[in-house]
């Protein structure tokens, strides 16, 4: 079975995207124009397989298109680069609202408490199953490649670290010997970054990483591919493990 999974996405990967597709990508995704031809071709590659295995539906009236599938897509796909992947394995579908949605929300409290209510979203990860994003929201991060704002790696990086069960910070890691500087950095600079937000101090990454470990890897995933000099500059060893987890060092892509 993995030996025919694997032929198939050999042969998907093999197929020239679309010229159509390649439009959406350099109109949609300026990122993409920032790397190396061969990475190029190994995300065209990546999107070949992402498009034929995922699920795309509109929510609130929105008609999914070419567009809305290949500009997600190229962006989800840019954290599978250099690295060995099973394609988020867990998430079979993407939900596309227009903009900005509400999404009902449930929180125990402990002790039988629960607290429930309305909360506005731009995206979120699904555990087991789906990603859901605001089309909005997803053309405006992708835009600006500086501003560290992204929905699309920001939930992506939350499908990663759900690989292994619950998000808690820390994805499947390719080596068992990379856990324990992991943990000790990632729990380091999380921590700083409480405490930065507790104190209202200026921050490179963005303070919505204080809320919870999974978060924090989400929100310096965004930073590390769109503030990847001033990350590297500010929090060098978070960067290097980041680099070593995406193997990717987008603080020397020129023209970027």
């Amino acid at each position: 079975m993995f030996s025919f999974k694997r032929q198939r996405r050999d042969r998907l990967r093999a197929i020239p995207l679309p010229q159509s597709w390649l439009k959406i990508i350099g109109r949609n995704v300026p990122f993409y124009r920032c790397l190396p031809e061969a990475d190029q071709r190994e995300l065209q590659g990546h999107v070949q397989v992402f498009l034929d295995e995922k699920h795309f539906e509109g929510c609130r009236g929105l008609q999914v298109t070419d567009e809305i599938r290949v500009t997600i897509a190229a962006q989800a796909c840019l954290l599978l680069l250099h690295r060995d992947t099973d394609y988020y394995p867990t998430m079979k579908s993407i939900l596309a609202y227009p903009s900005i949605y509400i999404a009902h929300v449930s929180e125990s409290m402990g002790n039988g408490m629960v607290i429930e209510g309305d909360s506005v979203r731009l995206g979120e990860s699904w555990h087991h199953g789906a990603v859901v994003l605001s089309w909005d929201d997803v053309l405006r991060g992708a835009s600006d490649i500086h501003d560290g704002h992204n929905v699309v790696l920001h939930e992506f990086a939350h499908q990663l670290d759900q690989e292994g069960g619950e998000a808690h910070g820390s994805p499947i890691l390719p080596r068992r010997s990379m856990y324990i500087a992991w943990a000790r950095v990632l729990g380091t600079e999380y921590v700083h970054l409480q405490q930065d937000a507790a104190h209202g101090r200026r921050t490179v990454l963005d303070k919505y990483g204080a809320t919870n470990p999974a978060e924090f890897f989400a929100v310096a995933t965004e930073c590390f591919f769109e503030k990847a000099v001033q990350l590297k500059r500010k929090h060098p060893e978070l960067y290097e493990e980041l680099k070593l987890y995406y193997q990717q060092d987008p603080a020397e892509l020129p023209h970027c």
